[in-house]
């Protein structure tokens, strides 16, 4: 087939506009080396101060599935989707640098950043000038002062439309969340062909699909489609349609391969274990995947998490561990399924929340059960008793 006859089908089929994908991410002291496993059209780079950091954008590639390991100055790696035929690569800063010069080499499938440390001045100001671009040689800059721009906050958002609620006025309103979503597409499976937004849309509906089926709780989604959300919104969602159970569902990534089962998070200061401080650290980051910060505000926590949540958290505690017994029948869990972490998206200080790791998309038996119609209904089955038990206990109490 040719390259002009694929690209054709490419467009007909209505298929993103990608050519080659993030192979891999190599740092050294004053070096970062990103490879594609095909050309790649055109980069561009530039500064975002508060915390430092540094962006490229590479058009014509999807982010891979590995973020590259840290080193020197730069102590983090993350990647996203920009728009529909680009990825975004941000290089977390430990002291400001800049990048010196940059290119790809003959073939286009490897793109060479120099970085060199400069003075917090000179990185401030380096920020307020025009992004750095390459589609071919290495070229050193002319004006290394001016060739970055700051991302500027964007404009305040328009209040986000509230979701249909589905269901009989006067039942509990359960509120569910999809995880990620729009250019954030949260972890990808190894061999690149799952997204965890996708599954965690697919399984948001299944569980909405068998609440309705109850009859015994009106339901609404924070989204129904492909969309980013900040993680307020998602919660602030729950806060203002006063529901009365939240549950936000994601897939869990590790490392390891053999990391497999699913986990129930609900909030706390202070993290159950090693992996709940791991995975709040990566959840919590998804408002910055664009390279914006859009929740800097250090008070949160100190404000929401006092004694007036306590009944609150209770009840979440309590939830969990009652899905826990359910799902044990239907699904693999681990054995500690309930644990607890310092998420962002379950900071509603009045409404019972818990954030759901229906498997590893990194675990090949879990992403394919997640990826099943059987897998997905088993979720739904278990939410769906839970929720049922959860709401029985809490009438008879009254």
């Amino acid at each position: 087939m040719s390259i002009v006859l694929a690209l054709l089908l490419g467009v007909f089929a209505g298929a993103p506009g990608w050519a080659a994908t993030v192979e891999r991410i190599d740092v050294s002291d004053d070096k970062v080396v990103i490879r594609f496993d095909d050309a790649v059209a055109a980069a561009s780079s530039f500064l975002l101060a508060e915390p430092q950091r540094i962006a490229v954008d590479i058009d014509g590639a999807r982010p891979g599935s590995t973020n590259g390991e840290r080193h020197g100055a730069v102590t983090a790696i993350r990647q996203g989707v920009r728009g529909v035929s680009g990825a975004r690569v941000v290089l977390d800063l430990a002291e400001p640098m800049i990048v010196d010069q940059g290119g790809f080499d003959d073939d286009a499938r490897e793109l060479t950043l120099h970085l060199r440390p400069v003075a917090a001045r000179q990185f401030a100001t380096a920020s307020s000038g025009a992004p750095l671009s390459w589609t071919g040689r290495m070229l050193p800059l002319s004006r290394p002062a001016t060739y970055t721009v700051s991302q500027a906050v964007p404009p305040a958002r328009r209040e986000l439309p509230m979701p249909k609620v589905r269901g009989d006025a006067g039942r509990p309103l359960v509120v569910i969340d999809a995880g990620h979503g729009g250019h954030d597409p949260g972890s990808i499976s190894p061999d690149g062909q799952l997204r965890e937004k996708d599954l965690t849309l697919k399984m948001a509906l299944a569980v909405r699909d068998a609440l309705m089926k109850s009859g015994r709780v009106r339901v609404a989604l924070t989204r129904s489609d492909d969309r980013f959300l900040v993680l307020r919104e998602r919660y602030g969602v729950a806060r203002r349609l006063k529901a009365d159970l939240f549950i936000s569902i994601h897939c869990d990534s590790a490392l390891s391969t053999e990391a497999s089962g699913a986990t129930a998070y609900t909030l706390s200061e202070v993290a159950s274990d090693k992996e709940a401080a791991r995975l709040a650290a990566r959840e919590n980051k998804v408002d910055i995947i664009n390279g914006v910060d859009l929740d800097r505000n250090p008070d949160v926590s100190s404000i929401l998490i006092d004694l007036t949540q306590r009944e609150t958290m209770n009840a979440s505690a309590g939830f969990a561990r009652l899905l826990g017994r359910e799902a044990q029948p239907l699904m693999a869990i681990k054995p500690n399924f309930h644990r607890m972490a310092s998420l962002m998206v379950l900071k509603a200080p009045d409404t019972p929340s818990i954030l759901l790791e229906a498997g590893y998309i990194s675990n090949l038996n879990d992403s394919t059960f997640l990826a099943s119609d059987e897998g997905r209904a088993n979720v739904a089955e278990s939410v769906r008793r839970a929720v049922e038990i959860y709401f029985a206990r809490r009438l008879a109490l009254r």
